[in-house]
């Protein structure tokens, strides 16, 4: 069996950071959050790495590529554009954004014949997640996976931020995914307040899928339809998009995926709003003093 393969999803626009945090440096030599996920992921045993990018910066995004580590791997391009739906469907006019991550995955339908993992480029989801993902795809499973991380260890000292929650069963396999917005944090706990202002509180304990996901390429049919099913009901909507973490626990509720959640006790960071950056970067740097990177990457 081949090596399992990397999708990253690069081609958000990141609205809340207010500047490109997919090249924004958090390493001492300039490396990004994307650049130690690659270096996790090559060193776990994945083969193929590509990214989903948007055409309008892709001359700038290969540059960037090329320039970091292009001795070191053969990347690989798919791209995100508005106009890429299922046969039927067309954009609506002044539609000017992607339509969320999973139509992000569907881009790679014709490329990707193994089993593969997805990942966001702004994400950091530490080197065991990887290593236990590899091990997942390259064990012959038909079942998918999600990575699980404990809700305290995902979330920033500010700001609220959304979470997908997991419901796990005896067995170890999700049996409902509920994205929440407006988490925070509250000590070692956690709090939302929804949009008429009430609160819901969280041990912290909770598992959270971080769009970390291990596929086979029979996901493809299976999102394609669910994403039909969404644009018949949203595509009209300028701004609506379909989340990964919807479409899969549309498949897991209806019965037709299971999922298998892995668990990391690592602690993810990611660049959701500005001043994430400067703790990504404190972050990084306690774990080359603790020896887990090297200084230079590549």
């Amino acid at each position: 069996m081949a090596a399992p393969s990397l999708l990253i999803l690069a081609a958000g626009l990141g609205s809340r950071y207010r500047g490109n945090k997919l090249n924004d440096p958090v390493g001492p030599n300039g490396e990004t959050i994307m650049d130690y996920s690659i270096y996790d992921a090559r060193r776990a045993g994945f083969g193929r790495i590509l990214f989903v990018i948007r055409q309008q910066i892709e001359l700038t995004f290969r540059g960037a590529i090329a320039a970091r580590y292009g001795r070191h791997l053969a990347p690989e391009y798919v791209y995100q554009e508005v106009v890429k739906l299922p046969p039927a469907f067309h954009a609506p006019a002044g539609r000017t954004q992607p339509w969320g991550t999973t139509q992000a995955v569907l881009v790679a339908a014709q490329t990707l014949h193994d089993p593969f993992a997805v990942i966001n480029g702004d994400d950091f989801y530490g080197a065991d997640a990887y290593r236990a993902m590899v091990h997942h795809l390259s064990s012959g499973a038909h079942e998918y996976a999600t990575m699980g991380f404990v809700l305290r260890n995902t979330l920033p000292e500010l700001g609220p931020v959304a979470r997908a929650i997991c419901d796990v069963g005896a067995d170890g396999y999700l049996t409902a995914l509920t994205e929440l917005k407006n988490i925070e944090r509250e000590g070692g706990r956690a709090r939302q307040i929804d949009a008429e202002g009430h609160v819901r509180s969280f041990s912290g304990n909770e598992t959270v899928s971080m769009n970390m996901w291990g596929f086979t390429p029979q996901i493809f049919p299976q999102l394609e339809a669910r994403f039909a099913a969404f644009l018949r009901r949203a595509g009209t909507n300028l701004m609506a998009e379909f989340a990964l973490p919807e479409a899969i626990g549309e498949l897991v509720e209806a019965g037709a995926a299971r999922v298998k959640v892995l668990h990391s006790a690592d602690t993810w960071f990611g660049v959701t709003h500005g001043h994430d950056q400067s703790q990504a970067a404190e972050s990084i740097r306690k774990l080359i003093a603790a020896g887990y990177y090297p200084r230079k990457l590549w």
